[in-house]
């Protein structure tokens, strides 16, 4: 299958939270596609030596270290990029786990919003400009979640923020429908994927059930050369079927005056159950 057009040699791809997971296995394909990399994610250690992995197989590759939440140090992303080549792909990848319900304190909200919503805000207002005065195929896309369509219990900061990411993204996609195709914007909606969160909670191993990062970049890859907007990924527990059907389930709450998450309301759970069930 042919690549999306914006994936060219020689043009700049800037990849945040690049440094492990989803982020450096987009980064590793898009190097070996001829692009030039650059990395961005917060200073430290595994930042530096990501891009020398990148740099021992040839691809090249820039660090520069960014904390996404800052809206400086995101335009001084743009700048180093723009030094590098021509950009024409960005990857809001970086993003945090929440942690909190609805009661979490000020610092776990204002934290989780300023990285997995208002750093991809920032990419766009960073690297959007210029984008749209360039001649040349481009594409922004942000990685979201899955827990932002269904927003099952128990994480709100998490769930508030990649609702409104998503949101965010499909506002993105409709403005750039003035552009006529040369610019794109794509919603990563990953499955269960073995990434840095899951050795964060002490998952030393992959599970059976999840996906790898090569995995979830391959079909990222695939879906934007088709022209997906919305990369719906399965895992190896739950195929795209059955993610339908949660999704669909999800937003009839509203035509079917049910109550909110009544995907996991006792009054519905047989009902959900015999839905789920259904051809």
């Amino acid at each position: 299958m042919s690549a999306h057009p914006a994936i060219a040699a020689d043009r700049v791809a800037v990849v945040t939270g690049g440094a492990s997971g989803i982020g450096f296995a987009v980064a590793e394909r898009l190097g070996h596609a001829g692009m030039r990399v650059v990395l961005a994610d917060l200073p430290g250690e595994a930042l530096e030596q990501a891009c020398e992995r990148l740099a021992a197989v040839g691809i090249v590759c820039r660090a520069k270290a960014t904390d996404v939440g800052d809206p400086a140090a995101v335009a001084a992303l743009a700048d180093a990029a723009q030094a590098v080549g021509e950009v024409s792909l960005l990857m809001n990848n970086a993003g945090r786990e929440g942690g909190g319900g609805i009661l979490a304190d000020r610092a776990i909200w204002t934290g989780t919003l300023d990285t997995n919503l208002m750093g991809p805000l920032h990419g766009i207002q960073s690297f959007l400009p210029a984008m749209l005065e360039a001649d040349w195929p481009c594409t922004i896309v942000n990685t979201g979640s899955k827990q932002g369509i269904t927003l099952p219990p128990g994480d709100a900061t998490y769930n508030v923020s990649k609702a409104a990411l998503k949101a965010l993204t499909e506002s993105l996609a409709h403005d750039l429908l003035k552009t006529n195709g040369r610019l794109s914007a794509h919603l990563l909606i990953p499955g269960f994927t073995f990434t840095g969160f899951s050795t964060r909670r002490g998952i030393a191993k992959r599970p059976t059930g999840a996906w790898s990062a090569d995995q979830v970049a391959e079909f990222m890859l695939e879906s934007m050369a088709r022209g997906d907007f919305y990369i719906l990924c399965p895992d190896n527990d739950v195929p795209r079927a059955t993610d339908e059907k949660r999704i669909a389930w999800a937003a009839e709450d509203i035509i079917r005056n049910r109550p909110a998450l009544s995907r996991w309301h006792p009054d519905h759970a047989e009902g959900f159950d015999a839905f789920m069930r259904a051809p």
